[in-house]
């Protein structure tokens, strides 16, 4: 790690336990060396098969330990008994859900979107094998197009996603990414890294013909959530830009506080928009191909910070060799960790890692906000599906009359 790398003594919290010494395939003490040096061992229950089954209901710590938040997590400890499967495939997971090994968990908590998702797709094969007692999944990451989400309401599991954690960083990428399509960043850092004066020379003397600012012109936003809002208060502050947005709702008290204009349908709002920004969750569709593209101004910029498959990669290709599309900023691909090859090496395409929410405080975010989710539906003051904080699946649970919007 470089003096650069951000750690979390640099944003002021404490230092990470030491990593288990166990290996992934066995059941470990929970975070021995977190456990020791912060809450008591007798208020821990310990998954070691030799020990008798703890009294607290079970929660499965899916991944990494808990990094930051020590103490809210000493708060679950006090509340629950945590079983921990560390990183495993598929198959294994599989096999451990059907030996039940973890014993009849209430909860399943994953606070990092490194680790603990080899499993692979959440789908009915695996949902199906969780037990009856499972009640919710409290998960990293804004996005949860690898989760049927659908399918774990039907099986009474509230899903939470924490998206607010990361609504900052993302919105930051997104401006990034903004700037990057108006003023040809790609081609003058590609220029630059190259080593040629000749590359070099022609970025200097040609850039200014093609590039503009982005003050004043129409920013379109799909999807005016929690991270599209943010994306558009910094947009329409930092640099006027007027701001359009389509959604499936309709948010009007948002609209007032940065000025926005609805437009009801999508076609609308790229007809007239000179930078469009994609910050809606992937529903299984590809929202943008060949008959959308059709409608973007000739010209127009494109930024995507949700999924990459919301985007016809081929279709976006032809429609930037006509012009249609003059460039483009991609934080997300079709075929992680696949950057397509059509894109990936032009000067008016920024490509990323998938990496707009990664930062210390996301990570926190993260970490947090799974722990009050759990607390919240069941801990000792939990108030049910009432208690969740960040849902995305309360319109699918049976019994639960109200809809979720963030």
């Amino acid at each position: 790690m470089s003096a650069a790398t951000p750690t979390p003594q640099d944003a002021g919290l404490p230092p990470p336990p030491l990593p288990p010494t166990t290996s992934t395939t066995s059941t470990p003490d929970i975070n021995a060396a977190f456990v020791s040096t912060t809450i008591p061992s007798k208020s821990v229950s310990t998954p070691n098969p030799t020990i008798p089954e703890s009294s607290k209901p079970t929660i499965l710590h899916l991944g990494d330990d808990v990094r930051w938040n020590h103490e809210m997590y000493a708060e679950l400890l006090k509340q629950f008994h945590v079983e921990r499967s560390y990183s495993m495939g598929r198959e294994e997971f599989k096999q451990a859900l059907k030996e039940n090994r973890w014993g009849n968990f209430v909860g399943m908590y994953r606070p990092f979107w490194n680790t603990g998702g080899e499993m692979g797709i959440w789908d009915l094969e695996l949902i199906s094998l969780l037990p009856r007692s499972c009640k919710i999944y409290a998960s990293a990451g804004a996005g949860f197009d690898w989760v049927d989400t659908k399918t774990l309401a039907k099986h009474g599991i509230i899903y939470c996603n924490s998206a607010s954690a990361c609504t900052e960083s993302v919105a930051d990428t997104a401006i990034l990414l903004m700037l990057s399509v108006y003023r040809a960043i790609p081609w003058s850092f590609l220029a630059a890294r190259s080593g040629s004066v000749d590359e070099f020379n022609d970025a200097n003397q040609n850039i200014a013909a093609v590039t503009h600012n982005p003050n004043n012109s129409v920013l379109g936003i799909i999807g005016l959530g929690k991270i599209g809002y943010r994306i558009a208060q910094k947009a329409s502050m930092a640099f006027e830009m007027k701001v359009s947005y389509h959604d499936v709702v309709r948010f009007e008290e948002k609209e007032e506080s940065v000025g926005a204009k609805w437009c009801e349908t999508l076609e609308e709002l790229l007809q007239n928009s000179d930078c469009v920004v994609i910050a809606t969750p992937f529903s299984g569709d590809v929202l943008l191909s060949t008959p959308q593209f059709a409608h973007f101004k000739p010209g127009s910029r494109l930024v995507n910070i949700a999924r990459g498959k919301l985007i016809d990669e081929d279709a976006l290709v032809a429609a930037l060799d006509s012009g249609r599309i003059s460039a483009a900023g991609l934080d997300v691909h079709a075929d992680e960790p696949h950057v397509n090859e059509g894109l990936r090496g032009r000067k008016n395409v920024m490509v990323l890692c998938h990496t707009a929410g990664a930062s210390v405080e996301s990570h926190v975010g993260f970490e947090r906000l799974g722990i009050e989710n759990l607390l919240g539906v069941l801990g000792a003051e939990g108030k049910g599906k009432e208690g969740a904080v960040t849902p995305v699946n309360l319109q699918w649970l049976e019994g639960w009359e109200g809809r979720y919007c963030d």
